[in-house]
């Protein structure tokens, strides 16, 4: 069976946004369960918990923005036009993210951490919740003309169904940091976290199962692409088994075991989205005639052939310094002199 180039990079997108779900994910989460560190020293923990990691995870939002644009460049200028106000909601979190984490420590004054505290817990949550917005309208359809244009308004993008999967992602998150936190903390603020990542299991799972079962009766394009591939709901099958995995790791005391549980429920919930749209990425509603697909968004045969190439030179050094970071700061989390 020939696989197309267009078939090939639709899924190497889709892994590049994986990853950064996964990887950017945790973070988000951290920061909003960050007000649930009482002292100062369990806060400057939580933030340090990510501080070696939390500016590369971002590298792979970069990469995985960088080939959309080049191979899907018509998806690239619909979606950042059409949702323009949302990307700088969402580009404007990231920084205020990241001027918490650097300034918090400036100063001594308590109003002005707290002021950072609240920012840098905002902030994470606004970025989730405005990731699953996006994911939420283009899963469910925009309106898009003969000229691949967004013909909608900005609070059409508040639909239902986009606010549901926007507060599924953010729980989704907030449930995947909470078990990364509980991997580099110990003592009182680990059992207190680890309490918060029980009650956390449960409202994603009735997040994510309100929103698959919304999925599947009510975006009528998805239904019909289950209809006639059935294996798809495997994929909702085998995130089911990662929750519970999740929940029973968690309750173990298996703490890497239950994040990569949680990982899975990433990997497997992307899978279940991805497939239920192929070969669509961005839907047309209520026109599907004007959707962009993988064959008419895609670039030139020849610029795809070089991304391939460039990408697989580039991945590996990508993959090779994740690793080595998350190697060298493994471990419980540690304050000195040179932490935030």
């Amino acid at each position: 069976m020939t696989v197309h180039l267009e078939t090939l990079w639709f899924v190497l997108v889709g892994i590049l946004f994986t990853g950064y779900a996964i990887l950017d994910g945790f973070d988000f989460g951290v920061g909003m369960l960050h007000l649930v560190a009482k002292t100062e020293e369990e806060r400057r923990l939580m933030m340090n918990a990510i501080g070696p990691v939390w500016d590369g995870n971002e590298v792979w939002l970069v990469t995985a923005g960088g080939a959309l644009f080049a191979v899907f460049p018509d998806v690239y200028a619909t979606v950042f036009s059409g949702f323009y106000l949302g990307v700088v909601a969402f580009l404007a979190a990231l920084i205020f993210r990241a001027v918490a984490i650097e300034f918090r420590g400036k100063l001594v004054a308590p109003a002005w951490r707290a002021f950072w505290d609240v920012s840098f817990c905002l902030s994470s949550f606004l970025a989730s919740f405005l990731l699953g917005l996006v994911m939420g309208n283009l899963v469910r359809g925009i309106p898009l003309g003969p000229g691949k244009e967004y013909l909608g308004s900005f609070s059409a993008l508040f639909n239902p169904y986009a606010i549901l999967m926007g507060v599924t992602v953010s729980a989704l998150f907030v449930m995947h940091g909470s078990i990364y936190a509980v991997i580099k903390t110990e003592g009182e603020l680990h059992k207190r976290i680890l309490r918060w990542t029980n009650r956390l299991v449960i409202l994603f799972t009735v997040c994510a199962v309100s929103d698959i079962l919304m999925t599947i009766f009510y975006v009528p394009h998805i239904t019909q692409r289950i209809k006639s591939h059935p294996m798809i709901l495997l994929a909702v099958f085998f995130s089911t088994a990662a929750i519970v995995s999740v929940a029973r790791q968690a309750r173990l005391g298996r703490d890497v075991q239950a994040f990569l549980s949680s990982c899975t429920a990433i990997i497997t919930l992307t899978a279940f989205i991805g497939l239920g749209m192929f070969p669509n990425l961005v839907y047309s509603a209520p026109h599907p005639e004007y959707s962009l697909t993988i064959q008419n968004a895609a670039s030139s045969t020849k610029t795809l052939s070089t991304m391939l190439v460039i990408t697989s030179i580039g991945m590996p050094l990508v993959l090779a310094y994740t690793a080595v970071v998350y190697w060298i700061f493994r471990g419980k989390v540690k304050l000195d002199k040179s932490s935030y």
